[in-house]
């Protein structure tokens, strides 16, 4: 099994030699790609001491809506460039100058790592969201009337053209939806009993206290359904956690 990391190795690495070297050299202009589509952009701009991090991701939009910048700012605080000053073509922006980095070698490890999961926290946004809604949803007095406390929003992120995640808060759990497509008829095979472990997994009297995960073929669950952007076709799968 391959286990792909959640931080991106290029920046960690450019930024590791970059702090590493007693003398400043210049970062040239370095565009790469990371899964999912997601662009970067790393140089120094200006000063050789001074390094430029930009991100472009296909759901900017709905992180955004969904409290990305917000998260973004309590992670990187004043490396973070205000909205306005992102580099065109790219939706956020982070800045370093290397000569006011931390002097620890902790500090500074601690500060590469961040930057090198910037796409991990846009993500992490409506996930933030959602656990943040579900405390206030569980403290809320239970309806005179006998109905339900009703569900959060359904925050909805289409990461991919065929693809998406679908979080939605209740008063007692957090829900997650992925939404996958296998093109190949191997990969689909595969696939499929690949994402029915997590199912079969769940009834092992060790870990029977995980979260509830539930595998469908081509109907979407419930809370979904009402998606426009859905593709309609029999090669999507549904992976339920909550």
């Amino acid at each position: 099994m391959i286990l792909l990391e959640h931080s991106n190795a290029i920046i960690q690495k450019t930024l590791t030699d970059k702090f590493d070297k007693h003398v400043p050299f210049p970062l040239h202009r370095d565009h790469f790609v990371d899964f999912d589509g997601v662009r970067y952009h790393m140089w120094t701009p200006e000063k050789k001491t001074v390094i430029l991090l930009s991100m472009n991701i296909r759901c900017w939009d709905e992180l955004a809506k969904f409290g990305a910048w917000d998260v973004l700012g309590k992670e990187y605080g004043a490396y973070l460039q205000p909205q306005a000053s992102a580099e065109p073509g790219y939706n956020v922006s982070l800045e370093v100058d290397i000569e006011q980095a931390p002097n620890d070698p902790e500090g500074r490890e601690a500060l590469i790592k961040s930057f090198s999961l910037l796409r991990r926290h846009a993500l992490a946004a409506p996930f933030v969201k959602a656990f943040q809604t579900q405390k206030q949803l569980d403290a809320l007095p239970d309806p005179t009337d006998g109905s339900a406390i009703p569900d959060g929003e359904l925050m909805a992120i289409h990461y991919r053209d065929t693809e998406g995640i679908y979080v939605q808060a209740s008063h007692d759990r957090v829900t997650v939806i992925f939404s996958t497509v296998f093109q190949e008829e191997t990969d689909r095979i595969f696939g499929k009993v690949f994402l029915r472990e997590f199912v079969d997994a769940r009834r092992l009297p060790t870990i029977q206290t995980a979260p509830q995960v539930l595998y469908s073929d081509r109907d979407p669950p419930p809370q979904i359904r009402d998606d426009p952007a859905l593709p309609k076709a029999e090669d999507v799968g549904y992976v339920t956690f909550s």
